[in-house]
């Protein structure tokens, strides 16, 4: 019989680690909430009823830290919830909420620092072996150098043994025909097969199965490579039929959306409450002094879902009839003096905020473009669309990389686009507030193209 080397303990103990790190922190800091007996069926209970609700510890092996972070977050305002509750429905609550706050920020951060541990303790343990997978191929296509990219990094605990295929290689990583595989797994005590689809006939494929089946051992199909895979997709199962989402991106759940606009409607409120409201004003006589026209500048853009809007920024040009149809370039002779400060220093983007609290824009996301070049490169730029499947930003990704402002070869907005579309593949908060991060270091020591 075959025995596995996986190491089934792990979860089993974080999830006693996190218990001892709530009841610890809560026995040294609040020990009358402590000797309360429902106070700690409340806390233990609602810990293990909501981490299995969001299925918070079936952890992937390839799971990095960084993974899903989003559900960590979720798990803290979920239990966060839980937690305070209680004091609503006791009517009493232990030295001050405040105080009591502070205490569930402490048990987050230590959390926190447990995860970080953990994921660092698990790569190492798994570099020497533990916790470790033998894993061979049947079949070769293009996919397999892909996939060997996953094996070869040994955080993620796999050993990859080699391929089989019925077309001879000198490979080091060749160990025959595919009819030798099923002694060779069963001789070298194989953990999974991974099987190339294309290789092998539907009879093929369910002896295969009952084989791996029988010998206690997980086989997984690389599907026929049609060369249409992205990093977004996903797998839906209809019934039994599995079906690829070629376009899944995290904002597409419920939960996502409503983590990102509240923290726009916080985050354009506190600009458009402490900054514009004394900043338009002052601009407002500024930009009046220097040349005639309105303080704000609107222009039509297009934004989530190609839907279009107006799109607000402080006016740092000349009324001009290009306006619409032109950017600015360096040495824009249309550009004020006052523009010029408010350009450099991004400032200028600053009334968008209301269009962030409208819900139009979000504070990071892909930048919209006028409909003039909008027209323009949906046809010239393969996937240039995909940026609309999410909400326009003020700042974005792009941007942060050196790719804002005036396009002057293919190779920018080519550029631009490819990591648009990385952001609405990979958007999580913490990608949100990184990028606001470098934006505002970016505005302070300024940047070459912000012109």
């Amino acid at each position: 019989m075959k025995s596995f080397k996986n190491s089934y303990l792990i979860i089993p103990i974080s999830l006693l680690v996190h218990l001892c790190i709530i009841n610890g922190i809560l026995y040294v800091l609040t020990p009358d909430t402590y000797c309360d007996i429902y106070h700690i069926l409340h806390y233990n209970i609602s810990w293990l009823l909501i981490t299995y609700g969001i299925k918070y510890y079936p952890t992937g092996r390839k799971e990095r830290f960084l993974t899903n972070i989003n559900q960590m977050f979720r798990l803290y305002l979920i239990y966060g919830l839980a937690y305070f509750a209680l004091f609503g429905i006791t009517g009493k609550i232990y030295e001050s909420l405040e105080y009591q706050l502070s205490i569930y920020v402490l048990i987050c951060f230590c959390l926190t620092l447990y995860r970080i541990f953990f994921y660092w303790a698990r790569g190492r343990y798994r570099m020497f072996g533990g916790n470790s997978v033998r894993a061979v191929v049947l079949g070769r296509d293009a996919n397999l150098k892909k996939i060997r990219k996953v094996f070869d990094e040994p955080e993620l605990g796999y050993r990859y043994m080699g391929y089989f295929d019925d077309n001879s290689s000198t490979s080091p990583t060749y160990l025959g025909k595919i009819i030798d595989s099923f002694i060779y797994i069963l001789e070298n005590d194989i953990d999974e097969v991974y099987c190339v689809a294309s290789k092998f006939n539907h009879k093929e494929l369910k002896n295969l199965i009952s084989f791996a089946d029988n010998n206690l051992i997980k086989i997984k199909i690389i599907p026929d490579n049609k060369e249409v895979y992205s990093r977004a997709m996903s797998i839906e199962l209809y019934d039994s039929i599995p079906v690829l989402d070629l376009r899944k991106v995290p904002l597409d759940t419920e939960y996502a959306r409503l983590v990102k606009r509240i923290f726009d409607i916080v985050f354009s409120s506190f600009v458009i409450i402490f900054i514009l409201s004394w900043l338009s004003p002052l601009l407002f006589i500024l930009i009046k002094i220097e040349s005639p026209g309105k303080l704000f500048f609107k222009q039509k853009r297009n934004g989530f879902k190609r839907k279009v809007f107006w799109c607000y920024k402080f006016r740092s040009m000349s009324v001009n009839a290009a306006s619409d149809s032109k950017m600015a370039t360096k040495n824009d002779v249309r550009i004020t003096r006052i523009g010029k400060f408010l350009r450099k220093s991004s400032i200028d983007e600053l009334p968008q905020f209301f269009n962030v609290f409208l819900g139009e824009m979000s504070v990071v996301g892909p930048r919209p473009h006028m409909e003039l070049h909008t027209w323009d490169y949906e046809d010239s730029i393969d996937k240039y669309l995909v940026r609309h499947f999410v909400k326009p930003g003020i700042t974005g990704l792009a941007q942060i990389k050196g790719y804002r402002g005036e396009i002057t070869h293919k190779n920018d907005i080519l550029n631009r686009v490819r990591l648009d579309i990385f952001y609405v593949e990979k958007w999580s908060l913490a990608l949100d507030l990184k990028i606001i991060t470098k934006t505002v270091a970016n505005a302070i020591l300024g940047e070459e193209k912000a012109y």
